[in-house]
Order: C-alpha cells, then structure tokens, then sequence
C-alpha cells in the first residue's frame, strides 16, 4: 500500500513537468481594437504586452493562459488622441497600469482548434468573468532550434461594463463614440527553454 501511494505522489509531482510554457513574442504579436467614431470605426493597437501558455498538448483543459497589456503603450497613430486616451476620460493609464486576463478554465467547441477560454479579465479597476474563442493554429519549429505555437481571438467588450464612459451626444442625435470595441489578439508564443 506505502508503494502505491508513493507512487502515485511521484505521478503527481511529475506531472507540472509534462506540461510546456510558451511566452509570448511580441515582436510577432499583436493586440489590436476597433470602436466605432461617427460614421467609421478607429483602429488601434497596444504595444507592450507579455503573456504565457502553459499547455498540456494531449489534454487543452489542463492548459492555462495569462496575459498583460501595458494600457500607457495605446498607439493610435494620433498623439493629441492617444493622450486623451491615457487620460481618466478612458483608461486613466496612471491609476490602471494593466489590463489583465487569467484562464480558469479551457474548453473545446464544436468547431475545430476552436477553444472557449474562460477566465478573469480586469481593465480599468473592474474585474469580469468572460469566455474567450480562442483558435490554436499550431505547433512548429522556427529555424532557430525553437518550438513556437500559434493561438488568434476576435471578440466585441461593452467598455461601459468596464466603466469606461466617456462619451459626447451629437446635435442630431446619438453619441460620438459606439459602447461596443472589437478586439483581435494574434499570438505567436516561443517554448520556455
């Protein structure tokens, strides 16, 4: 009996071992958004992000993900924009350094490589659970001896919930800006050696 369980408590040590860590590569990444502005939609992107999978490559739902994006690296190809975005009208970069996201849970859809990642996403002092479609393009070696892994995500974030409210009502009606922001993450991870 004092075998088997010594056994099994080695399986279980051994087990945090099976699993390989993927950092993220920024220079091969990105995060990216889209809200609507009168009659267009504005684009814009985070420059400093870091972030990590932890994968279990036989079994997704024992995999984890983390992810951080600096909120002062917002990059709108417009100076006078992004400082008013910096500003407490929207992410007030000072009080609310980082948007955040952990996984709690990871599971597979109906649809091929598709994964819904649950987890907690905090932005601008409010934290939500949310689920996440997340799409797994692979593993691969890159022609340095590495191992890299693809994951991509297209989502829509009320940023009111988030208590980003700053808006201006038109003259003929309606606001300058939509509630809605289409986000698109693309991550190329690098195996931790």
């Amino acid at each position: 009996m004092k075998r088997i369980s010594l056994a099994v408590s080695l399986l279980f040590a051994a087990l945090p071992l099976l699993a390989d860590t993927y950092n993220v590569d920024k220079n091969h990444s990105e995060a990216t958004f889209k809200i609507r502005h009168l009659m267009s939609k504005v684009s814009g992107k985070f420059d400093d992000f870091s972030g990590s999978v932890t994968t279990d490559g036989k079994d997704a739902a024992a995999s984890s993900v983390q992810f951080t994006i600096k909120t002062a690296s917002i990059d709108t190809a417009n100076e006078s924009r992004d400082k008013d975005l910096k500003s407490g009208n929207f992410f007030d970069v000072e009080k609310y350094p980082e948007i955040t996201f952990k996984s709690t849970a990871i599971k597979p859809t109906s649809k091929k490589n598709v994964y819904d990642v649950t987890g907690d996403l905090t932005m601008h002092g409010v934290t939500k659970k949310v689920t996440l479609p997340v799409e797994f393009l692979g593993f691969g070696k890159d022609p340095w001896g590495g191992e890299r892994a693809g994951f991509s995500l297209s989502t829509t974030l009320n940023r009111k919930e988030y208590g980003i409210n700053w808006n201006k009502a038109l003259d003929n009606g309606g606001y300058l800006l939509g509630d809605d922001v289409d986000i698109s993450v693309n991550i190329e991870a690098v195996k931790a050696k």
